[in-house]
């Protein structure tokens, strides 16, 4: 399932790119969860409206500006490091989202600024 989970991800942020919100909603949980690390904070996502409403509203996600760097599974967790667009000459740092399956559908994203801390965190 592992496998299946990093390929569904990597379809995801793909979706994502090409602004195919209908492809994501299929990957979507009714009840997924996207947040910085505290589900409770102003601008957390709570079901799958509330995360597809904030990729319509990302210029960024829209843009197709990010550029997918890695996808490490891990058991039925999936990190998805990839890279923002850069503000000035020189290339962002990477940043990651921790995204939990179950049932073939994300039911939790967790954004990090830095892929390694998600690392830490999928493997427990």
């Amino acid at each position: 399932m592992a496998d299946s989970n990093r390929e569904t991800a990597r379809r995801g942020f793909e979706a994502a790119l090409r602004g195919d919100l209908a492809a994501i909603a299929d990957l979507l949980d009714p009840d997924v969860s996207w947040h910085g690390g505290d589900p409770s904070a102003a601008g957390a996502c709570h079901n799958r409206d509330q995360a597809l409403a904030f990729m319509r509203r990302s210029q960024v996600i829209q843009g197709g500006r990010f550029e997918l760097v890695d996808v490490v599974g891990a058991g039925d967790k999936v990190v998805v490091i990839m890279r923002p667009p850069s503000e000035g000459p020189d290339p962002a740092p990477a940043v990651a989202n921790l995204t939990t399956f179950r049932d073939g559908k994300v039911i939790e994203m967790v954004h990090y600024p830095d892929p390694e801390d998600a690392l830490r965190a999928a493997r427990g």
